[in-house]
Parts: structure tokens; sequence; C-alpha cells
């Protein structure tokens, strides 16, 4: 099905300006992009930097990166198996639907347990059904056992304030 091959691998530095353009456009969608912080030289102090805050790979064609993932470590937890977040994952529109998303989603599945992690988690914008149908398609479902719970910036103030 995909006529144009597709490499993945992890991100490099000089990847960072077509990453913040997906990056935007990722923070669009989600409704976020007045909050959207990320800017080059974060990106490569936090990514790429002598102590990388996360892991990044992209999915590159001969259009470029058409596709990306950040993912996040928690070292262990109950199980003393790492727990990887991914954080964000994008493909470009019209590379959706072509295998794009679910070679990147692989690669990030063999990655991770060559890490020896016990588990991928994320979180689904509530209402996108396309990811919830692309994710249950490779076997991920809800975690009904837990409740996501956040607690913003000016909530974190007001605690602190609260004594």
């Amino acid at each position: 099905m995909l006529n144009n091959p597709v490499n993945i691998r992890a991100a490099l530095p000089k990847d960072i300006p077509e990453l913040l353009r997906h990056m935007r456009s990722l923070a669009e969608f989600e409704r976020y992009i007045n909050e959207f912080a990320v800017d080059e030289e974060s990106l490569l102090s936090r990514a790429f930097g002598k102590h990388p805050e996360c892991s990044i790979f992209v999915s590159e064609s001969r259009d470029g990166i058409i596709g990306y993932a950040v993912i996040i470590a928690i070292p262990f937890t109950y199980d003393l198996k790492t727990t990887m977040i991914i954080k964000e994952f994008f493909v470009v529109t019209e590379h959706r639907g072509g295998g794009v998303g679910s070679n990147l989603f692989r690669h990030i599945a063999a990655w991770a347990l060559a890490k020896g992690a016990g588990r991928l988690k994320w979180d689904v914008m509530a209402g996108n059904i396309n990811a919830e149908k692309f994710y249950q398609k490779h076997g991920a479902g809800p975690d009904n056992k837990w409740i996501p719970y956040v607690i913003n910036e000016d909530a974190l103030k007001s605690l602190l304030r609260q004594s």
C-alpha cells in the first residue's frame, strides 16, 4: 500500500524545524496552540541535549517527515519495569490509512520491549474516534482501572498559597 518508501528512525537535531511544524499541527488539532511553547532551542536541549528528557522517532519518506512520536520513560514502577508514555503521536493527514502510523507504532513497541518496558501508555483526546479505532486495531484499549487527573499551573500555585 505504501508506494512511497518510509523509513522509521530516531529523530536527529536536523529534524527540529520539521518536527516543530508537525508539533504545531498537533497542538492546533488538540486545541492547545495558544499554550504551545516549544521552540527550536528548547527542543534541542530537551530531546537532544546532554540529558535527554524524551525519545523521538520519525517516519520519513521522500516527502520529508510524515509522522513522529515523542516517548517519555518512567524508569520503574510496581513491577520494576519501565513504563513508556507516548506523549505525542502524529501522522500527516494525507499519509494516514496507508500503514505509516501502524509501522511507527510497531517500531515504538519493539523499541519499548528492547528497553525492558512492561507497558506503553498514552492519552487519547476525548472525541478522537479515529485515534481510538487506530489503537484498538493494534490491540490497545482504554484503561478502565485508572481515571486520569491533572492539576494545572494556576491550581498548583493556589494549592501552595493555601497553607
